[in-house]
């Protein structure tokens, strides 16, 4: 049967049309704009606003957190390291109650080289088994498919090697960790050396793959420039940006996930504001709220207002940003201040607390990372693509905590449930 949504303001993922009428049939917008058609099921949402079902850019996932981002409005994840390469997401495709996954697979980074340092000596997600180390120490157990390829290299040879064994795995593009261990309390990690990481980027370049940097200080981010990196999965937050920093991203033409929400949280700020919003707290169970509650407090000597300035600066400079959480597969305190879904809102309040317009801080979590990673299907509202659609009250065009007054997720066309609790 048809479905027609009638009457709402429509952020189609570029720009808002007043009052206008989607119609969905199946899995897809089958039309935007024109009557509904005789038996549809109509969707009176007058007084609300329809957006694309929204992108987090930088999550470390699992089904629950697939779950609790789908009844947010978070209709697509991308894992920036984990477990749900192609092989090992089939069983979710058709599972309309969890959110859509790509993933990097597992970065490359030296051996003992970020993200180990961050997993107490003793953790063990789910109580049992080896723990499988995430970035940022995200952790998953595994419970299905192969054991994943752990691409530990020290040098070019070893890095050119592993790109065409993580493409063969199911990697949907290549992850760099280029990380000292300095922001995390933890100087002097192992880290990738510039020949590496460069001959590194060239080869999953040659196989045609996008590839994304983990850095967190200037000195990181020059060196993933130097190698011809197509994305930063973080901001730097180790200095105030200048203006050459600034002019070397925007001349790369790389895009950036600031994942202010992770680096807020690395200077000790919790996400407990957000927590005590009743559209937040309320749909999450108590682990995930005491997560939200904690804090990386890793980096307190870090500026928040440093990180916003060059989140500002960015932008003004045309370089493309994304919305990225950085939520950990499982709510775990120590890695605290994100949270699957609800986290998405927390940043884009963050973007347009740093001076970006509501609508520009949309577009980070639609259009802009559905064109950067070649999700072609999704990410705007139009004729013929996925029906991932997020309709809240209000107007986030121009009152960006609007998105949380979530009314209704569809995804594939399926309408969500949005109360508290499994989804699955």
């Amino acid at each position: 049967m048809v479905t027609a949504i009638t009457g709402a303001r429509v952020f189609d993922g570029e720009r808002v049309r007043e009052q206008t009428t989607v119609l969905l049939d199946g899995t897809r917008i089958v039309a935007v704009g024109g009557e509904p058609p005789a038996g549809a099921d109509i969707v009176d949402a007058s007084g609300s606003t329809l957006l694309p079902g929204l992108i987090d850019s930088h999550v470390h996932t699992s089904e629950d957190g697939l779950a609790l981002a789908l009844r947010f409005g978070v209709t697509t994840e991308l894992e920036m390291q984990g477990m749900y390469t192609r092989g090992n997401r089939e069983h979710l495709l058709g599972n309309d109650s969890v959110a859509d996954v790509r993933s990097s697979g597992f970065g490359i980074t030296p051996p003992g080289g970020h993200p180990s340092e961050l997993l107490p000596e003793d953790f063990e997600p789910g109580g049992h088994g080896e723990p499988e180390s995430g970035e940022s120490g995200h952790g998953e157990q595994r419970d299905h498919g192969p054991a994943p390829l752990m691409p530990f290299s020290s040098t070019p040879a070893e890095a050119v090697g592993f790109i065409p064994r993580l493409v063969a795995a199911g990697s949907d593009y290549i992850k760099f960790m280029v990380d000292d261990g300095s922001v995390e309390g933890h100087p002097g990690l192992p880290m990738l050396d510039q020949a590496t990481l460069t001959a590194g980027v060239a080869e999953a370049h040659r196989h045609g793959m996008l590839t994304i940097a983990h850095t967190l200080t200037v000195d990181a981010t020059l060196m993933a420039i130097e190698a011809g990196i197509d994305g930063f999965a973080h901001l730097f937050m180790d200095q105030p940006h200048t203006d050459e920093i600034i002019g070397l991203i925007a001349a790369s033409g790389a895009f950036v996930a600031p994942c202010v929400v992770l680096n807020a949280s690395m200077t000790g700020i919790t996400g407990s504001d957000l927590a005590d919003d009743p559209r937040v707290g309320s749909r999450l169970d108590p682990a995930w709220n005491e997560t939200l509650r904690s804090s990386y407090n890793r980096y307190p000597q870090g500026k928040l207002e440093d990180v916003l300035a060059s989140v500002k600066a960015l932008h003004d400079a045309g370089v493309d940003l994304l919305a990225g959480t950085d939520a950990a597969p499982m709510p775990l305190p120590f890695l605290g201040g994100m949270v699957h879904g609800a986290g998405v809102h927390h940043e884009l309040q963050y973007l347009v607390r740093a001076g970006l317009t509501p609508v520009q801080a949309l577009r980070a979590a639609t259009l802009t990372p559905a064109r950067r990673f070649g999700l072609t299907d999704r990410g705007r509202i139009a004729e013929g693509l996925r029906a991932d659609l997020l309709l809240v009250d209000g107007d986030p065009t121009t009152t960006i905590s609007d998105t949380l007054n979530l009314r209704a997720v569809w995804r594939r066309g399926t309408l969500t449930r949005l109360a508290a609790g499994s989804a699955r």
